[in-house]
């Protein structure tokens, strides 16, 4: 049995609420990207990138949504932007419509939220030149008492990550687009190479990892596409709410696209906190999504 389609059908979601303060439109960008860093040139996906983003592309109409298309232009424009979307651990909280970047060489992750026929969130990795995409119905949760369900959609380009707007009415997935939360991520090595012996390190703090590797281990020889083959990644994320070390585990028997999306009990958990409810607006633009719909209206 395969996942159900998340963009399509009704899945439940936890409720969200809108910034109180009303924000200007300075957030708001061309072509529906959210404004995170000047863009530099990149490639166009090729190869098993493209090939991927097939389903992708089958589903869109590219003449009637402002979605990167992951073609030769957007990429140009586009896909270095979503790899700068990574954050030093413990860099400051934004104080602007915009954010400021440094390069990075760690690969980018993204979480936006999206106001569909359902309202929910899509967790994307950065992975063989793609994200790799999952819709969690609830969104995340730095609770590690929750187990929340996170079902793989198809890969999305790159150029994705900086996508904040609307997707017209009639258009698959259509609806409003926030990128709620980025930055960058790379793989727990500490709760990978004690998993093997059996046992849980007793914290994977973002603190304790340095130049973008794990406390224990080489994250160089590291296959995170051979970890989600196996239906088990452990990863760490460097973002403006999301941080520490979390979990993708595929749910057996229950077909390819169900997967539970984990917290990891360390120094990043919060017990019985509703971060989604906390944190609702933009990380990139601190735009509603309310805002948002009204900016690309307007």
């Amino acid at each position: 049995m395969t996942g159900p389609d998340p963009e399509k059908n009704n899945l439940t979601s936890g409720p969200t609420r809108a910034g109180s303060a009303a924000r200007s439109k300075a957030g708001r960008s061309k072509a529906g990207r959210a404004k995170i860093g000047p863009a530099r040139r990149g490639p166009a996906p090729k190869g098993a990138a493209a090939e991927a983003l097939a389903e992708y592309r089958r589903k869109r109409d590219f003449s009637r949504t402002s979605e990167p298309s992951g073609t030769e232009g957007d990429a140009a424009a586009g896909a270095a932007a979503a790899a700068r979307a990574h954050l030093p651990a413990g860099d400051e909280a934004p104080s602007g419509s915009e954010i400021e970047r440094q390069p990075s060489e760690h690969p980018v992750f993204v979480v936006q939220k999206h106001d569909a026929s359902s309202l929910h969130y899509d967790l994307r990795l950065e992975m063989g030149g793609v994200l790799k995409s999952w819709a969690v119905p609830k969104g995340p949760s730095l609770d590690p008492a929750e187990r929340r369900l996170a079902v793989m959609v198809e890969d999305h380009p790159l150029d994705y990550a900086t996508f904040e707007g609307r997707i017209p009415e009639g258009e698959y997935g259509g609806g409003t687009v926030m990128v709620w939360d980025f930055g960058w991520w790379e793989p727990d090595l500490a709760w990978i190479n004690e998993a093997k012996k059996g046992r849980h390190p007793k914290s994977s703090d973002p603190a304790e990892t340095s130049g973008g590797v794990s406390i224990e281990g080489d994250a160089a020889g590291f296959d995170p596409e051979k970890e989600l083959a196996a239906g088990d990644l452990k990863f760490i994320l460097h973002g403006r709410k999301l941080t520490g070390s979390w979990a993708l585990v595929q749910m057996k028997g229950r077909g390819k696209k169900n997967w539970l999306l984990l917290k990891h009990r360390d120094g990043a958990a919060r017990p019985g906190s509703d971060i989604t409810s906390e944190a609702p607006d933009s990380a990139a633009t601190g735009r509603s999504l309310e805002q948002i719909a009204a900016d690309e209206a307007g």
